[in-house]
């Protein structure tokens, strides 16, 4: 069953078990990377904010025998879970002093964005794009984050250069960053079991993120963290990006061939990362001679 066809179908059996209360309707959303997934929006007169449930995961999991039932039985799971229980006021987003200080930044690829780029500010870097959000937190919604276009900027009479200033002071107080061996990275995904069979050769790989572990990659331009961790490590070092969620860094001068480090990016990039979470299948380095980050393959 195509996709398209499988959400009509999911739209029609939630509209039957919630009754006519809610309106469902089926949209396409286009995410990171220009990566388009479809979602159901279930709404209530009761509510004025729309949760998204992306319905890709679930077309999939069907394809791969899970019973239509239980598709629709895990969806509703989700909406009665997540749903906001009251109407949220939202007029403070036009009021750009009350948003000012949760005005963050995280980073793109700027190749797999083109068309994104046109519609939000942003501040280019090396081969990739400096993009800003506005962390929400609220007691109803919990936290998440609302992406920053040209209209909000019209709206706010605001600039690009005020964003990245916002931003650079907002980002690393709000999202700290931390930096992990892989092997505490191992770890902590296997429950707490030791990783360290699973360490190729013992190179001293390390992870750069945030304490979320969301949009993390961003991390690198915190002012000083690349120095201090050069430092720690007496080395340059390579900059692997993972994800948008992190990157890999490694001291340079050892035995790992930058050519082969470019490789391991973009295969990883194709078979072990989610499409709409690539950053960049390029190798960086940051000198800490010039205190720089440069694209060396």
């Amino acid at each position: 069953m195509e996709i398209n066809e499988f959400s009509n179908k999911v739209r029609s059996a939630v509209e039957r078990e919630l009754g006519g209360e809610y309106r469902v309707e089926l949209k396409e959303v286009c995410k990171n990377n220009g990566i388009m997934l479809h979602g159901l929006l279930i709404s209530s007169d009761s509510c004025n904010v729309v949760p998204t449930i992306y319905l890709d995961q679930l077309w999939r999991a069907y394809e791969e025998g899970m019973t239509f039932a239980e598709v629709v039985r895990r969806l509703l799971e989700v909406y009665g879970r997540d749903k906001p229980t009251a109407r949220i006021d939202m007029d403070f987003f036009k009021d750009f002093e009350r948003v000012r200080d949760r005005i963050c930044y995280r980073l793109v690829g700027r190749e797999r964005n083109r068309q994104l780029l046109e519609k939000v500010p942003h501040v280019e870097f090396l081969d990739m794009a400096v993009c800003f959000f506005y962390a929400y937190k609220g007691e109803l919604l919990g936290e998440g984050s609302i992406l920053i276009y040209n209209s909000h900027m019209e709206m706010w009479k605001a600039d690009t250069s005020e964003m990245m200033k916002l931003a650079c002071r907002n980002t690393p107080r709000l999202f700290p960053w931390q930096c992990s061996t892989m092997e505490e990275v191992l770890r902590e995904a296997m429950g707490g079991e030791d990783g360290r069979s699973l360490l190729s050769q013992g190179i001293p790989m390390r992870i750069l993120s945030n304490r979320q572990r969301v949009n993390g990659a961003g991390c690198l331009m915190y002012r000083g963290v690349l120095e201090q961790l050069a430092e720690e490590c007496g080395a340059d070092l390579y900059i692997l990006p993972s994800s948008v969620h992190e990157v890999i860094l490694l001291p340079a001068g050892g035995r790992e061939e930058p050519g082969e480090l470019r490789s391991i990016i973009g295969q990883v990039n194709r078979t072990q990362v989610a499409p709409e979470e690539v950053l960049s299948d390029s190798l960086y380095l940051y000198d800490r001679r010039k205190k720089e980050v440069e694209i060396i393959f």
